[in-house]
């Protein structure tokens, strides 16, 4: 795997930009320069984040989201050769764009 995060991602399974094993390793998120902890989806080049709006779901279950744009910085949250804990675990940021 490299150290560069890619330039789009997304934690919904049915989206094309979708990658497990990138999310599994942990991705941090920072827009407008304050850590976002909420994001569905980003694209560094254009300049987004996608984040749900509330609670609302569409007609097939998944929630609504808005598009905000700015500054978008991303990394990975843990090194690249440290992918599980000591006890063989993922860690606890694992699973989440955000």
């Amino acid at each position: 795997m490299t150290d560069t995060p890619p330039d789009r991602l997304s934690n919904n399974p049915a989206s094309p930009h979708f990658d497990a094993e990138i999310l599994q390793r942990g991705i941090g998120v920072r827009f407008k320069g304050g850590e976002r902890t909420n994001v569905e989806e980003y694209s560094l080049s254009e300049g987004w984040i996608r984040v749900q709006a509330g609670k609302t779901m569409d007609r097939k279950g998944q929630p609504l989201t808005i598009k905000l744009s700015g500054p978008v910085e991303v990394w990975f949250r843990d090194d690249a050769g440290a992918e599980t804990g000591a006890d063989g675990e993922p860690g606890a940021d694992d699973g989440a764009v955000a």
